[in-house]
């Protein structure tokens, strides 16, 4: 059988393409997930290799779909090789049944993890460059001081409901009463 694998890093990918082209490509069986490569404990991911017997084939559209990390992906593909298991990686033309895709999947896993690092070094610069512009980074602040006072004020007239107030102020929900418990509404 022809086992196909799809991976995003986040929620806001879109992996309809790698589904696709795993389609065309034409794996039988097609799992999908949406979890950072460099995690080594992928739900799906691990499905799919129980799966996988003897003669078998597992598909992605790109190595780093599979993982990010040479070493995790050297162990995968010795594993799949042990158990004489194939692997195929579309855009990369890698295909471990021969000598000749070893040799592409070595390279191409190093540059993996060259890619995955040289990711870090600019997301690090990025973040150092901002601090020393004085920005700290991180989520804006849910309540500002000023939002706090104009909720304190409106509750201390009496005239409106916990909800009202939340959606006049711009706040969520949770916001509001993790800092105004419900009891003080009363």
């Amino acid at each position: 059988m022809k086992f196909g694998y799809a991976r995003v890093s986040t929620k806001t990918q879109n992996i309809d393409t790698q589904i696709k082209k795993l389609e065309q490509a034409g794996c039988d069986r097609i799992f999908s997930e949406k979890v950072s490569g460099a995690n080594d404990s992928r739900k799906e991911l691990d499905r799919l290799i129980d799966m996988l017997r003897e003669g078998d084939t597992i598909c992605v559209t790109s190595l780093d779909r599979l993982g990010r990390r040479m070493i995790k992906l050297t162990e995968l593909i010795t594993d799949f090789k042990e158990k004489g298991i194939h692997f195929e990686a579309l855009d990369n033309k890698i295909d471990t049944s021969s000598p000749m895709g070893m040799l592409m999947f070595n390279m191409c896993a190093a540059f993996a993890e060259m890619e995955r690092e040289l990711l870090k070094e600019r997301i690090q610069a990025g973040i150092e460059t901002a601090r020393e512009k004085g920005r700290k980074g991180g989520r804006p602040r849910a309540l500002t001081p000023e939002k706090i006072e104009r909720i304190q004020k409106l509750r201390k007239t009496g005239e409106f409901t916990a909800k009202q107030i939340y959606e006049m102020v711009g706040v969520k929900k949770s916001v509001y009463y993790n800092r105004f418990p419900a009891s003080e509404d009363a």
